[in-house]
């Protein structure tokens, strides 16, 4: 444990200095610790659990809620019924409905891409990782057409409702990526045969991506880009440089930020910065010369859920900064960048409230989802400095 503490520490001093703010959320307090001074409001509340949100180009927000269910959030908050012709989920542990994203065309297609925690039937009872493409509805009321696209298969039969992974974004090219945990399995994720523990990269109908690191590989899932993930629950695109970034838990510890390769091995579980629960060494250690090191890692953990960065003009000196929802220790972590490298780190609300998701709003504010049986939609606003 000394040992831990102290690789904590000096990894913590090879970045810039780290800074904390408090403040009890949702109160309308200003925050004057942060390096800018902001409000917390509520934007939405009577939500149970929400997990995923998007942004839909009227300015209207889709948000998911774990137990199954997907709403739309009005410009002024309001909160619609549940809509119509959701596909059934399996609400268990950490799964249920998960993210939800709409497609780089959707003002003119109205498509959206869902995923979620399903139970398959025999011959191969188990549980996976699900994709779904469907349609909104001209009235916001339903979905049309939702059909699965893609299982991340095999199915875990081992009785597993954990670490689904589960989020979902595009790149410049419109190519869908999708993140995969490992369903609590460690060596699936160095499987190639597998899709748990990776990264995909689809076309949009759920077909491996042209282009995709694995194509034509005996013995190897095509639509994979990377591997060696434990339970990715961040992801999102760098509007910069076009990459992908991606945020993972690890045990007891080791949670980590990478920049996405294509056909790189992130390592869970051969190598990894933290220990297993009960404290013992997993794998070889931190690293390995033919295994990708992580951007940033945490000892002890932050647990990072979903990933954003931010390009608006509302926090101009936010600008370039990755926001990380995180759960334990609860808070918001900015990371300030430089391309595709992290130059320091802010802890936001740090100690106050678990947060599933960061997202930028078409006002260029910033929305968080807590990770609450009431949840809400916090909206973090600019506030004059004294």
């Amino acid at each position: 444990m000394r040992r831990a503490a102290l690789l904590a520490m000096v990894a913590l001093a090879a970045c810039a200095p780290l800074a904390q703010a408090q403040r009890v959320a949702g109160t309308g307090e200003v925050v004057r610790q942060a390096s800018v001074p902001f409000r917390v409001s509520t934007f939405a509340g009577g939500l149970e659990r929400p997990w995923g949100a998007a942004f839909l180009p009227d300015g209207r927000l889709l948000v998911t809620e774990r137990p199954g269910r997907l709403r739309l959030v009005a410009r002024d908050g309001t909160v619609s019924a549940p809509l119509g012709n959701v596909p059934e989920v399996l609400a268990a542990g950490q799964g249920g409905l998960l993210d939800v994203q709409p497609a780089p065309d959707f003002a003119t297609t109205r498509e959206l891409y869902l995923c979620q925690a399903v139970l398959l039937a025999a011959p191969a009872r188990g549980t996976a990782t699900r994709l779904v493409r469907a349609r909104l509805a001209e009235d916001a009321s339903r979905l049309d057409f939702a059909q699965p696209i893609l299982d991340a298969l095999p199915v875990d039969r081992g009785g597993s409702r954990n670490h689904y992974g589960c989020r979902i974004a595009f790149d410049t090219d419109g190519k869908l990526f999708l993140s995969t945990g490992e369903r609590q399995d460690k060596p699936r994720a160095q499987r190639l045969d597998d899709l748990a523990g990776k990264v995909l990269r689809l076309e949009r109908d759920g077909r491996p991506a042209a282009g995709n690191p694995f194509l034509g590989r005996a013995g190897v899932r095509p639509e994979i880009f990377t591997f060696g993930h434990r339970n990715p629950q961040g992801l999102a695109r760098n509007p910069w440089t076009g990459a992908m970034w991606e945020a993972e838990f690890g045990a007891r510890g080791g949670d980590e930020v990478n920049l996405l390769k294509p056909g790189l091995n992130y390592g869970w579980p051969v190598v990894t910065h933290g220990t297993d629960y009960d404290g013992s060494r997993i794998g070889e250690g931190a690293s390995r010369p033919d295994m990708e090191e992580p951007l940033r890692h945490w000892e002890p953990a932050v647990s990072p859920s979903g990933i954003n960065f931010y390009d608006g003009d509302a926090f101009p000196a936010w600008k370039g900064s990755l926001f990380m929802a995180s759960l334990n220790t609860p808070g918001l972590v900015r990371l300030s960048t430089e391309g595709d490298r992290i130059t320091g780190e802010e802890r936001l609300l740090w100690g106050e409230l678990r947060f599933r998701h960061v997202l930028q709003g078409p006002d260029g504010l910033i929305y968080l989802l807590t990770d609450e049986t009431r949840g809400r939609v916090l909206r973090l606003e600019p506030a004059a400095a004294r």
